[in-house]
């Protein structure tokens, strides 16, 4: 069987170090506000996958500018595909529907951002992540206060009237 050459030890530089870094530090940041609201997917679900799809976007990069030869078909940008499988089974087994209510949505939901912004973080897009970092904050911390300042009382106000 022949193999890719082997990679040395000696290339972990400072580029692979904050990409991965700064996935697993914002997948964990993505699972605290899961885990303060009692979810079962929290930090330790979103760290590893938010590091693991980033993990896998530096792989596929690598492996393409390693193993790119004069007419070669690979496609790096493939990876999309096997993370939205991936998480997309994770995400399916969250989804509870009970009595005509849908459970854990947003969990499953967080888990494809947290897929998404691992990847983007492996392939360095530091713009997009620090856009998808900060609009995920906004809306998972800011609606909720919104959510229970005015809506939870246009809704009890609908009921009394």
């Amino acid at each position: 069987m022949e193999l890719n050459p082997d990679t040395p030890l000696h290339w972990i530089d400072m580029t692979i170090l904050m990409r991965l870094g700064t996935a697993a530090i914002l997948g964990l940041l993505l699972g605290l506000d899961r885990e303060l609201k009692g979810h079962d997917a929290g930090l330790r679900t979103h760290g590893l996958i938010c590091f693991s799809a980033a993990v896998m976007t530096v792989c596929s990069i690598a492996l393409y500018h390693q193993l790119d030869t004069d007419g070669s078909r690979m496609d790096p940008l493939r990876i999309f595909e096997g993370a939205g499988a991936f998480v997309g089974i994770i995400a399916a087994g969250l989804i509870v529907v009970s009595k005509g209510t849908v459970h854990n949505l947003t969990t499953a939901a967080h888990i494809w951002l947290a897929t998404v912004i691992g990847i983007a973080c492996g392939a360095g897009q530091w713009p997009l992540v620090l856009v998808a970092a900060i609009v995920a904050v906004v809306m998972m911390s800011g609606l909720a206060l919104f959510e229970r300042r005015w809506l939870s009382r246009f809704g009890q106000d609908r009921e009394q009237g």
